[in-house]
């Protein structure tokens, strides 16, 4: 890359059009490069977040030796959500016997029948 931008420069080009080109890609080269990893953050941010942990955490994603600990922390810890699923089924398990709510049905209303006239 430096000898063809010292080529680029030695020769008898006087408007530079090999090296604006060369400036030009490098340009949309990085473009593409930030856009990737803007991208690459979001998509961090909405597993972070589905999962139940604050979603600052997915910034993260950037740091070298951060990223790989976040993800083992991911793959063998229990997740909030997790946490607060079991919370739940406990808590259904303890009141309603193992019976989910809303499964049975409403007693008829007692009382004379009503009459529309």
């Amino acid at each position: 890359m430096i000898e063809l931008l010292a080529q680029t420069t030695s020769s008898s080009d006087p408007s530079g059009a090999a090296t604006a080109a060369i400036a030009a890609f490098g340009l949309v080269y990085a473009i593409f490069i930030l856009v990737m990893v803007a991208f690459y953050v979001f998509i961090a941010y909405m597993i972070v977040k589905r999962a139940g942990y604050n979603p600052w955490l997915s910034l993260l994603i950037l740091v070298p030796l951060a990223n790989f600990i976040m993800l083992l922390i991911f793959a063998f810890s229990e997740w909030p959500v997790q946490k607060e699923n079991a919370a739940l089924r406990a808590q259904l398990a303890g009141a309603g016997g193992g019976a989910y709510p809303g499964t049975a049905y409403a007693p008829p209303p007692s009382g004379p029948p009503m009459t529309t006239g």
